[in-house]
């Protein structure tokens, strides 16, 4: 007798039965909703502009630096504690939202500068840069669908334990090590290679080899101090390069897992898998506006700086925005803690009567 797979199952890999049926039912490389938005307000919401994002990356390297210094310039007494938490809040989470929106290109109008803080911070954040361009090139072609997309984060039946962890940074930085170390050993696994260009291979190989090279010298810095009798002074150079991400990732994973959390898979419409949140300004600029996660989605070529804007411009076809964060950790929990009895549920946002209909499955021609 022939096993039948249970529907509620659910393959996540890049190459299984979920990414044929994808294919088959028109859900991968699908036309997805967008608001209709006049043309000439877009190509102004368009406009990119290296002023924003300059003052936001000096002010970034400012507290950087000012917070490593004042966490060395006073080791060993409580004074070092606040400047070690804005060090590692700065390092640990900032660097997401810049490695995202540099990697679209759209934080500054100059390319360049785009790319040297893509980089950057894409080191910060221990992620292969070249992999993780084209990863999330899929993850917005192919939002949340099962089989396709390689950045969902919340999995059904989902990994509750996992999950609580998240916040503690170091599973996923134990998976993230791994990952540079079998690139940097010349191993791309059968998903990088789906999403990955052949003719980039060899360039996401090289990008770990340096990242790995970096981290090594930062451990043997670590332990050079060590062997010289330095101590707990020893530990510095982990606590300037890698340990940020650790214990400082804490915001990055706080934002980042209610964008979609608890809300649709395999859906073509961004207002069901993807959720906007009013956030305070710091949260807003260390998370540089991504709280417009479904605007965002639906518009991925406009800037971070006028994400706001285009916010109040399509906010009536929109299900309405979570007031503030502790309020979608409430919507978001209960479903998620739902789903692992039932992977079939997902939580759906009412529309306001201005809205146009939910597009739930691809049109068949």
């Amino acid at each position: 007798m022939v096993a039948i797979p249970d529907p509620q199952l659910r393959d996540y890999s890049l190459t299984g039965r979920d990414t044929i049926r994808a294919k088959e039912t028109g859900l991968a490389n699908a036309e997805w909703y967008h608001t209709e938005v006049p043309r000439k307000v877009m190509k102004e919401l368009m406009k990119r502009r290296d002023g924003p994002a300059i003052r936001d990356t000096l002010i970034w390297f400012a507290l950087l630096g000012g917070s490593a210094w004042g966490g060395i310039a006073f080791w060993g007494t409580w004074w070092a504690v606040p400047f070690w938490f804005v060090y590692g809040v700065m390092y640990g989470s900032v660097c997401d939202s810049r490695w995202h929106e540099c990697g679209h290109g759209t934080a500054f109008r100059t390319q360049w500068m785009n790319d040297v803080i893509y980089h950057i911070a894409s080191f910060m954040v221990v992620r292969n840069p070249v992999s993780w361009r084209w990863s999330h090139a899929r993850h917005h072609t192919d939002t949340i669908i099962v089989g396709r997309d390689p950045e969902i984060a919340c999995m059904r039946p989902p990994r509750l334990f996992r999950l609580l962890m998240s916040y503690a940074g170091v599973l996923d930085m134990i998976d993230s090590i791994r990952t540079l170390l079998r690139n940097a050993a010349g191993r791309l696994s059968a998903g990088e290679k789906d999403y990955i260009p052949e003719s980039e291979w060899g360039k996401a190989i090289l990008a770990a080899r340096v990242h790995v090279a970096i981290y090594a010298m930062t451990a043997a810095a670590a332990a050079g101090m060590f062997a010289g009798g330095m101590g707990w002074a020893s530990t510095i150079p982990l606590l300037l390069i890698g340990g940020p991400r650790i214990y400082g990732c804490w915001h990055m994973l706080m934002t980042g897992l209610i964008q979609h959390c608890g809300l649709a898979e395999n859906v073509i419409d961004h207002r069901l898998n993807s959720r906007t949140v009013y956030m305070n300004p710091i949260s807003r600029w260390i998370y540089w506006n991504m709280n417009y996660h479904v605007e965002h989605h639906m518009f991925p070529m406009v800037p971070y700086h006028a994400l706001p804007k285009l916010h109040e411009v399509v906010k009536h076809d929109m299900p309405p925005a979570n007031p503030s964060i502790w309020d979608a950790y409430r919507e978001a929990i209960p479903a998620v803690l739902r789903q692992a009895r039932d992977p079939g549920y997902s939580f759906r946002k009412p529309l306001p009567p201005t809205a146009q209909p939910y597009k739930e499955v691809p049109t068949r021609g």
